[in-house]
């Protein structure tokens, strides 16, 4: 199951990816090393917090300390990392807007340690988008490995989840505050020495980095063991289902317990089976977070594609598990696990 540790002995994403070939310059990002890929697609974290002295804000939201004797003078080491003013803490429901309640009240559900100081940080759509931490522990032990990409981490539920059973974990946002609170909290749950936390797009970044194993560099490329896709799913309407109803769901359903089914169309920011499709390319064993609506027939429908060359993309005898994830009495979403991460086929890893 990929639980090998790894004996490369290589560290940090410029390991990852290698020079595109000079043909695709004009098309694909050039990579030499990650923090190219990141200087050419992203924007710099704003830090307004009155601490500029200690250093500049880098990409991937860390603030590099750039006198150490300072630091000395202070009660811990957080400035390194300072997102003051970024988002609020709320300690209190008297603090938190009305739309944000309900999640409020199940912090300690999403961060164990919320209340460790200095406190884990959510912006508004972290709020509604993280995964609960049980089960982002779960999904974690099931994807125990050497190196695991989490395509979407967001301010990092699953991703310190990962970095608990993972050798490295490659954590990719697009938005630079975002990523910020990401390492803000592995700090806090001390595991931020194992993550990556890179400003991409992952649509860009995949193919950039298939395209830099290359015939002209087969060897420059490390393997990547599992992905884990959790993409948008478009907000907490996504339980309103897709666009496009079929003939027997109603959308005015009384039932709160029946919601009409959520197509991967709705999926951001691409149809959610071209994802799945080019992460395929990458590697075989995918774990997919996808809302508890979602269409069965569509998700089984993922494995008849084909590859450049015509050949299907299903391994011989690969089957899709779906797993629920519930919390207490309700379930919140499903896993979908495929190649060697789907229980009995360990031998496809």
């Amino acid at each position: 199951m990929g639980k090998r540790k790894s004996k490369t002995g290589m560290a940090g994403i410029s390991r990852f990816v290698a020079v595109l070939n000079k043909d695709q310059a004009e098309t694909q990002p050039t990579l030499t090393s990650l923090g190219n890929f990141t200087k050419s697609t992203a924007q710099r974290a704003d830090y307004s917090n009155g601490d500029k002295e200690l250093g500049k804000a880098s990409v991937d939201g860390s603030n590099i300390t750039s006198n150490l004797n300072q630091a000395k003078t202070r009660k811990s080491a957080w400035f390194r990392y300072d997102v003051t003013g970024l988002v609020p803490f709320y300690n209190d429901a008297a603090q938190v807007p009305e739309h944000l309640l309900k999640y409020f009240s199940q912090r300690m559900r999403y961060f164990s340690l919320y209340d460790k100081h200095p406190g884990c940080l959510l912006d508004e759509e972290g709020w509604y988008s993280i995964t609960p931490e049980r089960i982002a522990d779960q999904i974690a032990e099931r994807c125990r490995c050497d190196v695991v990409l989490d395509a979407f981490c967001g301010v990092g539920g699953n991703t310190i989840a990962f970095a608990k059973t993972c050798e490295r974990v490659i954590a990719l946002d697009t938005n630079p505050t975002r990523l910020a609170l990401a390492r803000h909290n592995a700090h806090i749950y001390g595991v931020a020495d194992r993550i990556e936390f890179i400003q991409a797009d992952y649509i860009s970044f995949a193919r950039a980095f298939l395209a830099s194993g290359s015939s002209s560099t087969p060897n420059m490329r490390r393997k990547i063991d599992v992905v884990f896709l959790s993409p948008p799913w478009g907000g907490p309407s996504y339980l309103s289902g897709s666009t496009v109803l079929s003939e027997n769901e109603d959308p005015d359903t009384t039932d709160p317990a029946v919601h009409p089914t959520y197509s991967l169309s709705s999926v951001q920011p691409i149809h959610g089976k071209d994802i799945f499709s080019l992460t395929r390319k990458i590697t075989s064993n995918i774990a997919y977070y996808l809302p508890r609506n979602t269409n069965l027939s569509e998700i089984s429908d993922l494995l008849n594609g084909t590859d450049e060359q015509g050949n299907t993309i299903q391994l011989p005898g690969e089957q899709i598990e779906v797993e629920e994830e519930w919390m207490g009495d309700k379930m919140k979403a499903l896993t979908c696990y495929f190649g060697g991460l789907a229980a009995g086929q360990e031998h496809l890893f």
